[in-house]
């Protein structure tokens, strides 16, 4: 639950207006809201949506040791237009998908000279420790 209110005050903040639109829009009606509480298996939702194009939704459950398995999406306004975002939230961390988030270049590139050399340095070093531990 605390991750879905960080996501909540998250999406507010992207979505503040600037100075001059903050002159022009005076409230933000909330079109919808709705909070499930954890049941008894850690289930839990939230889904909101405000009449200026900002919304959010998040599903979850308890993950194992405590964590938490959540998906959800969330829209905020970025000089005028509305930018949506997807995520899932797991043991592997947070995971956003948006058109906005940079894309890493495509695999498989040319590998630098200096990280080969760093990898056969390494490589050496682990050889030379296990040679040392076997003697």
């Amino acid at each position: 639950m605390k991750i879905a209110i960080f996501f909540l005050l998250a999406a507010v903040a992207f979505a503040r207006p600037t100075p001059e639109e903050y002159e022009e829009q005076v409230s933000v009606e909330l079109l919808h809201h709705n909070v499930v509480h954890p049941d008894e298996e850690g289930a839990h939702s939230v889904d909101f949506a405000a009449d200026n194009g900002i919304s959010f939704q998040l599903s979850g459950s308890e993950g194992e040791d405590g964590g938490a398995n959540m998906v959800g999406s969330y829209t905020y306004i970025v000089e005028g237009e509305a930018v949506p975002l997807t995520f899932v939230a797991n043991e592997y961390g947070f995971q956003p998908q948006s058109s906005l988030l940079p894309v890493a270049p495509a695999f498989p590139h040319e590998i630098p000279e200096w990280v080969l050399e760093q990898i056969a340095f390494a490589e050496q070093e682990r050889a030379a420790q296990a040679y040392e531990e076997e003697s």
